[in-house]
């Protein structure tokens, strides 16, 4: 009889890090190209984990941390994870104003439902943008992620990097990118 290794928290945490990475390149319809690093997650990946790390330490984990936030109701604290923080309060504040507990926990909290998934994770340098397809909905919605000292942080500051991004997104909920 073989010992089973127990499922330590490095090991869950480990399981849910990128199985895949590859560099892709998406052609543009004005002969430019974009160069991206693609990573791809398991099934799970967006499932929440018992034991989540207290601070984001990729977009994947710097995401689901803001959308546990805002399922919660809790704008300020979504807030704090950007790179923006009073432009992106203001923006939740005005948008969110009139939302119940029930709004919120409805609208966030079915990103962890097990139909959904992590399509991937497009690096452009610092700079990520974090796919999670919504399948009660059919979408692609996407976080954009910069590294800035060491730390995950939503990316509110417009950008030629962040433009890219955009540009990989449209491509992949269009099927232009493969």
């Amino acid at each position: 009889m073989k010992n089973k290794v127990p499922l330590t928290p490095l090991l869950l945490f480990l399981a849910t890090v990128a199985v895949a990475q590859e560099t892709r390149v998406l052609e543009l319809e004005d002969g430019g190209r974009i160069r991206y690093t693609l990573s791809t997650f398991p099934a799970d990946a967006h499932r929440l984990e018992a034991a989540a790390p207290l601070a984001p330490t990729d977009a994947l984990s710097t995401a689901k941390l803001v959308t546990q936030h805002l399922a919660a109701g809790r704008i300020e604290e979504a807030s704090l994870l950007s790179n923006a923080p009073k432009a992106r309060y203001e923006r939740l504040r005005e948008s969110l104003a009139d939302w119940t507990e029930a709004d919120f926990a409805r609208a966030y909290g079915r990103y962890f439902a097990p139909e959904n998934r992590i399509i991937g994770d497009a690096a452009i340098g610092k700079h990520r943008l974090l796919m999670w397809y919504l399948k009660d909905t059919d979408y692609l919605t996407g976080y954009f992620v910069v590294e800035v000292d060491g730390k995950f942080l939503l990316d509110d500051v417009p950008s030629e990097t962040r433009s890219r991004l955009r540009q990989v997104l449209e491509a992949h909920r269009s099927g232009r990118a493969r």
